[in-house]
């Protein structure tokens, strides 16, 4: 009789489990594979504020990087006056995010937009139904429905090379703000009252049943 070693053992259960769990290689038209979706205030030309859909973000600390078209009106406005709000819509607003989607501030419309659907918008807060709010320490304004507004400067743009169309945006928040239904304590987000809207390949999700927390979860 063959003696089974360890080897042999593992490699007994790596082809039982490829068995169950199988991947296929794919090339994906889309990766939004599931972030939270933003409302990124930017300052216009003649004083006002434009509202541009993003769903690509990540933060750590008090940086936030933000990923977006060079063909859009926040990528040319920031690149003019480098300060925003990073407004944070829960679940409830999709259709509100929604309404943002097919318009876009940018006069006249490039090309490349036009054939996508897009067209001129010059007041987003209205075609919305959101309302301006002004801010604390920078010249856009929030969104007062928007359960958490961030603040934010600009500290650098980048174009990768390999991604010429898209704008890689480092901000510093500088104000932070949040609907008071949201506070569980001095300076602390109640986990359980904060349902965020996620971007899952192009449909609109909430949270699901909370799993467990980090160690470091406070609450």
């Amino acid at each position: 009789m063959k003696k089974i070693t360890k080897q042999d053992f593992a490699i007994e259960q790596l082809t039982e489990s490829s068995e169950v769990i199988q991947h296929e290689t794919l090339n994906p038209s889309i990766l939004y594979y599931g972030t939270p979706v933003l409302l990124l205030s930017t300052l216009n030309e003649d004083g006002s504020t434009n509202l541009s859909p993003l769903s690509s973000s990540w933060a750590l600390g008090d940086c936030l990087v933000l990923g977006l078209g060079i063909q859009g009106k926040a990528y040319e406005n920031l690149s003019r006056h480098p300060e925003c709000v990073i407004n944070l819509p829960d679940a409830t607003m999709w259709k509100q995010v929604e309404a943002l989607g097919r318009y876009t501030g940018v006069t006249p419309v490039p090309e490349e937009k036009r054939q996508m659907g897009y067209t001129f918008c010059q007041d987003k807060f209205t075609v919305a139904g959101l309302t301006s709010q002004a801010s604390v320490q920078v010249a856009p304004d929030k969104i007062a429905e928007c359960p958490l507004q961030i603040e934010a400067a600009v500290q650098h743009i980048r174009i990768p090379e390999h991604t010429p169309f898209m704008a890689i945006v480092e901000v510093k928040a500088l104000k932070v703000h949040a609907h008071t239904r949201l506070l569980c304590g001095p300076n602390k987000i109640n986990p359980e009252e904060w349902h965020p809207l996620i971007y899952n390949f192009r449909h609109y999700y909430g949270l699901g049943e909370r799993q467990g927390g980090n160690f470091r979860a406070e609450n």
